[in-house]
């Protein structure tokens, strides 16, 4: 188990190896995001993306299962207060192999609940060429390590 105090500003982890598959694609936007170019790879042809691409929302879907699985699942994570910044840069597409890329900017304890740490991070999801397809700035609540946070 991770805690908050075995994290470090400017910490870098990438984890996962996602496959996007068309089928996904069309599942997700079909109950989320119903949008011709996510559902239709006939009428996508002619969208601006020229192709079938996912909905952002997928995509950042995806973005937070890696997490999970790749840090978080093994942390005494608590919660997060949101995000800011979450930008789609470049379209994901059937095929497309993803990894996340979690970068810590800022470390603190909460003045208000000295048993929780807050991380401020930067996530970045690449694809198999090392684009980046998404990126965000997250923050996270973190639990404090039992015997630092009753200190």
């Amino acid at each position: 188990m991770r805690y908050f105090e075995d994290f470090s500003l400017g910490e870098t982890f990438e984890f996962g190896s996602y496959h996007v598959t068309e089928e996904e694609i069309i599942a997700f936007a079909s109950k989320y995001d119903p949008q011709s170019f996510h559902i239709d790879p006939v009428q996508a042809k002619a969208s601006l993306f020229g192709d079938l691409v996912a909905s952002g929302w997928h995509t950042a879907s995806i973005s937070m299962r890696l997490l999970v699985d790749g840090l978080f699942g093994q942390t005494a994570a608590k919660a997060s207060p949101g995000i800011k910044d979450l930008r789609w840069l470049e379209p994901v597409r059937a095929d497309d192999v993803l990894k996340l890329r979690f970068t810590i900017i800022e470390a603190r304890v909460s003045q208000s609940r000295p048993r929780i740490g807050i991380l401020q991070s930067r996530n970045e999801l690449i694809n198999q060429d090392g684009v980046t397809v998404m990126s965000m700035i997250a923050s996270h609540f973190i639990g404090r390590r039992p015997e630092t946070a009753s200190a």
